[in-house]
């Protein structure tokens, strides 16, 4: 797994040289925190995709998708809240002109101590070697406790300034902890002030007619404001759930760590609703089955962690992210949201609609609460990527980019090669792509010599190459080479197909969460 910022820059030029991610508007110079995904890119996007969507709509039973329009009734977004609190702390530096979200400002100092801890209990490791004790060394070395202490003091305050909304007490922190803008190194900062994050535009022929509408900075709220289209044609009984893939957009100001937070993103989102009172056993049901999930992938447990909300939405009774530790540090991927019934209750309110649940069972109708689970499929993408990178050191001493993607998740699932451009080698290789395209992503190459081309499908990721040669014509049998160990087995043709296409599913995935 890549673990420093200098590998976290190579992960970023290989998902250009690749086709993964290029800037957006790329011959414009791009677009700040604007991204497109490549030829490789939209593929491994739309696996991480299908991989959700199958969990959720296949999976379960009680499960519905909807696909909500992106431009909504701009009274939905008073009602949500979005209009009214929808809002990022900022500040700025008078000396670099530069803006940062003062929250992620102290969050970055509360880590920097956390860094340092560690460093100091990794010293000691390999001092103490096998007799350390971890835990005796955190509770009696001077500096560690003098670190915790420091770390303990900062976030128990910068929690009680979030939860008051204090904006001059977030300030103040960040003069006391001397915190500096990183472009110019000074503590000469403005007030904080709070944005909001929501784009606007309008619709109407005419600029007198026109009405201010919004591009929706999350898809939730399509999901609520259907909740009655859904639940009475579907005929579903609580507990149900509506889930949805979409594009969400908000106006970041800082915009950093390339895909992980950007302006235009996309959301895998699915509200599950529940009778009131069973919501907190529901939220722990869907934290084990979302991290079950996550991990099904085989990036190693010890690389995932909760981290419950030290502030709970306005709308919330209990919140968590699951983090993923990538290169610049845990990091969050997903939002599992115990929302009680206040979108619901919200936009009864504001459409005049009754908005109810009829229990058959106990003759009573009521506001069902939710559960919700919320993963940006562009995060999602960035921790597969960090994961699966390496710069691998072979035997020869030669090295290797390689990207161990799980091979249900990977853009291309075998690469066909003939081993030279005669003898009707290529011919033949042509035959084996056109017999298994239909059951998985095939691609065939037949520039550069064979070393050349296993690298280049090492670096996107590809599970399985076939190599064509003169033998091939003689008995029907090819060299299958396996991308992470690169053993290469003799199997027949007519093997191909059974050996790689239930490695390579998305059923093979699901079946190990069952």
């Amino acid at each position: 797994m890549a673990q420093n910022e200098d590998v976290f820059k190579k992960i970023v030029s290989h998902c250009k040289e690749y086709g993964f991610v290029f800037p957006s508007s790329d011959i414009y110079d791009g677009l700040g925190a604007v991204y497109d995904y490549g030829q490789n890119g939209v593929e491994l996007k739309n696996n991480i995709k299908q991989y959700w969507w199958q969990y959720m709509v296949l999976v379960h039973e009680n499960i519905v998708g909807i696909d909500a329009a992106i431009f909504m009734h701009p009274t939905v977004w008073k009602a949500s809240g979005h209009v009214d609190a929808f809002n990022d702390p900022l500040i700025d530096n008078r000396d670099s002109k530069k803006r940062y979200r003062a929250d992620v400002l102290i969050e970055d100092q509360i880590a920097k101590y956390e860094g340092q801890i560690e460093k100091e209990v990794e010293k000691a490791r390999k001092r103490f070697k096998d007799a350390f004790n971890e835990e005796q060394y955190r509770s009696t070395s001077p500096r560690v406790t003098e670190l915790q202490s420091k770390r303990d003091a900062l976030h128990e305050r910068y929690t009680i300034a979030l939860n008051n909304n204090d904006l001059a007490e977030l300030k103040q922190i960040i003069l006391d902890e001397e915190i500096v803008c990183p472009i110019s190194g000074t503590r000469n900062w403005t007030d904080v002030r709070q944005f909001n994050l929501m784009f606007s535009t309008e619709v109407g022929s005419t600029s007198e007619g026109a009405n201010k509408i919004y591009l929706r900075p999350e898809t939730a709220q399509g999901i609520f404001v259907n909740y009655l289209n859904v639940q009475k044609t579907s005929r579903q009984k609580l507990p149900f759930g509506i889930a949805q893939i979409g594009k969400a957009f908000r106006n970041e100001i800082v915009a950093r760590q390339f895909i992980f937070r950007m302006r235009e993103f996309e959301q895998m989102e699915m509200q599950f609703f529940v009778k009131p009172g069973t919501e907190l056993d529901w939220f722990k049901t869907w934290k084990k089955r979302r991290m079950a999930w996550h991990q099904a992938l085989g990036f190693g447990t010890e690389n995932y962690r909760f981290h419950d909300h030290e502030k709970l939405a306005h709308y919330a009774n209990a919140a968590t992210d699951i983090e993923f530790r990538m290169p610049f540090g845990f990091k969050e991927v997903e939002g599992i949201h115990s929302r009680t019934n206040f979108d619901l209750s919200q936009h009864a309110k504001y459409s005049g609609k009754k908005i109810e649940y009829f229990d058959a069972e106990t003759g009573e109708s009521y506001t069902p609460y939710v559960i919700e689970t919320s993963i940006g499929v562009d995060r999602m993408f960035l921790s597969v990527m960090c994961h699966a990178y390496e710069e691998e050191t072979l035997p020869s001493g030669e090295t290797r980019t390689v990207l161990h993607l799980p091979a249900a998740l990977a853009p291309v699932k075998l690469a066909v090669f003939p081993l030279t451009k005669k003898d009707g080698l290529p011919e033949k290789a042509r035959e084996i792509v056109d017999s298994l395209k239909f059951h998985f992503n095939c691609h065939y190459e037949e520039k550069d010599q064979i070393g050349k081309r296993y690298r280049r499908q090492d670096a996107i990721g590809t599970p399985y190459c076939v190599t064509v040669d003169n033998q091939t014509l003689e008995d029907n049998t090819v060299t299958l080479r396996h991308r992470d160990t690169m053993e290469q087995e003799r199997v027949n043709i007519s093997d191909l197909r059974a050996i790689i296409e239930d490695r390579v599913s998305i059923v093979s995935l699901l079946k190990g969460l069952e």
